[in-house]
């Protein structure tokens, strides 16, 4: 596994291994490839420890901003990684790093044929139909098992009846791998208000995978990906849903990064982590 202290002083421990730790606009990014995601995430499964998995992508960047309790949330986490070609350039224009990028769905198969039927997983998210045909396709796929599907139309809010039945389900089922799929920053911020409840597990914040594994929707080619083009795919998909977040969302991100450029050259202080 990869540890290069020439790309930053800062490093976060996991799974016996350092990682260096890059702050991108107030959040704290594991400078960590999908390899090395997915050496960890099965050593942790299988000594039935406990891992937040969460990722940064320009939208999310955004919402930090102004959501103290997200800062805290990624310096929290046991892995935080960079998920998002926006991020990825803010982060060599802001520090001269170059993150690795990658997406859950890009390695959460990988994990699962290692782990086989030692991924006991719970599926949080998305419609129940389409998340119990995500599932039964995984435990076909990769030979994991299925610990238990709820829905994500249901009020999180803490306290409430809903959260509280999802919760007594997800610890009742103990399962070793939690998805989430709840879209960001709802599935963030239940991870956030309810980890402390939660058995021992790997939650993974996976947002669209639902639909990916319920051939539901198709990713685009890898090409895409490179090019820093999959937001213009998911935008002509979904354009209802996520015309405010790329058309609005993307000029406002591009002006916290030249924001956090001008504040870093006049010494200013920018934000900092709080938990709310």
């Amino acid at each position: 596994m990869r540890s290069d202290s020439a790309l930053s002083q800062r490093s976060k421990r996991f799974c016996g291994h350092d990682f260096p730790v890059v702050e991108v606009m107030g959040l704290n990014l594991m400078d960590i490839p999908r390899e090395d995601i997915v050496a960890c995430l099965s050593e942790t499964v299988r000594q039935k420890g406990a891992a937040r998995v969460i990722n940064a992508n320009a939208h999310c960047v955004t919402l930090s901003q102004k959501q103290p309790w997200m800062r805290a949330f990624f310096d929290e986490a046991e892995i935080a990684f960079c998920d998002g070609a926006g991020v990825q350039l803010a982060s060599m224009f802001l520090t001269g790093k170059n993150l690795y990028r990658t997406t859950p769905p890009e390695w959460i198969g990988a994990l699962l044929s290692a782990l086989g039927d030692a991924a006991h997983i719970f599926w949080l998210g998305g419609e129940q139909e389409v998340a119990e045909k995500a599932a039964a396709s995984f435990a076909a796929k990769y030979g994991c098992r299925t610990a238990g599907v709820h829905h994500g139309f249901f009020d999180p809010t803490p306290g409430s009846p809903d959260a509280e039945s999802v919760i007594e389900k997800i610890v009742a089922a103990r399962p070793s791998v939690l998805l989430l799929n709840m879209g960001m920053p709802r599935q963030e911020r239940w991870l956030w208000d309810n980890w402390h409840r939660l058995p021992p597990m790997v939650a993974i914040t996976a947002g669209a995978l639902v639909d990916h594994a319920a051939g539901r929707v198709s990713r685009p080619p890898r090409w895409v990906a490179n090019l820093g083009l999959e937001w213009l795919v998911r935008l002509s998909r979904e354009p209802t849903r996520l015309w405010r977040r790329y058309l609005l969302g993307l000029p406002c991100f591009g002006v916290y990064v030249l924001w956090w450029r001008l504040s870093t050259l006049l010494g200013k202080k920018t934000v900092s982590s709080t938990r709310t």
